[in-house]
């Protein structure tokens, strides 16, 4: 009979300790417990120190810090009829720990799926050209419209990033096509523009010389002595008939004399 006695007391002892380690839970800072009695939810608990009532009490454990969640890649036909692949990530964290509970099965899952249809949908409506240069703009709309269908459920869309844009091997082609006839054409208009330029310079520096017939000799002999400096010969060259008319003068008025 003692042994039996002893046996029970034993089992019981076990048993409250089983049930008291349950009805103990310590919630971290970023954790909340939403707690049901009985089925009815009677609200969150945490952080720091819970007390549930064994049997009576079931407690789910809700992570409020934001997490990161990898969008598969999408195949989307964009409106200008092009067939890309485009994966996103997403971030976002539970703001309301009873309604991503009670009103979604799986916050998580659901999240997934929303971006994953959302991404097909407002990629879909924009051109090629738009997805690659005007990311930005996406990125805002497709943050507003996963945020605004997870709003019921407790959970706030803070950033979606669109982070890779698969191209076909043949738009790829196209693209650098594209890209190479923009340089060349960037090319051309610099090198006209250069023209122009030095065009206009020289009309300014031919005006110039038309007021002031001595800047066009001081250019030839400028010209001359760069010659004599590259070259390492002896240069033979006429001597315009200008430079000599005054010293021919003076010559003449002496002889008068």
């Amino acid at each position: 009979m003692i042994p039996f006695v002893g046996s029970l007391l034993f089992f019981v002892i076990l048993v409250g300790l089983v049930l008291l380690g349950n009805a103990i839970r310590v919630v971290r800072e970023y954790e909340r417990l939403v707690v049901f009695r009985l089925g009815r939810l009677v609200g969150e608990r945490g952080p720091g120190l819970v007390l549930l009532i064994p049997i009576i009490d079931r407690a789910v454990k809700v992570g409020l810090r934001t997490v990161t969640m990898d969008v598969p890649p999408q195949d989307i036909i964009t409106k200008d009829n092009v067939t890309v692949k485009v994966n996103a990530v997403i971030y976002f964290r539970v703001v309301n720990s009873q309604e991503a509970v009670v009103q979604v099965e799986n916050y998580l899952y659901a999240t997934s799926q929303i971006a994953q249809t959302t991404l097909r949908s407002i990629l879909g409506q924009a051109e090629l050209d738009e997805l690659l240069s005007e990311r930005e703009k996406l990125n805002q709309a497709l943050q507003q419209v996963i945020d605004r269908q997870t709003e019921p459920w407790g959970v706030k869309v803070s950033t979606v990033e669109v982070k890779n844009v698969d191209l076909p091997q043949e738009m790829q082609r196209a693209i650098a096509r594209q890209a190479e006839a923009e340089r060349e054409r960037r090319a051309k208009v610099i090198n006209a523009e250069g023209e122009y330029q030095a065009a206009a310079r020289l009309t300014e520096a031919a005006a110039v010389i038309a007021r002031e017939p001595a800047a066009l000799q001081l250019r030839y002999l400028q010209t001359l002595a760069e010659i004599a400096t590259e070259n390492n010969s002896t240069t033979i060259f006429p001597v315009p008939i200008d430079l000599l008319k005054a010293f021919m003068g003076s010559m003449e008025r002496k002889s008068t004399a």
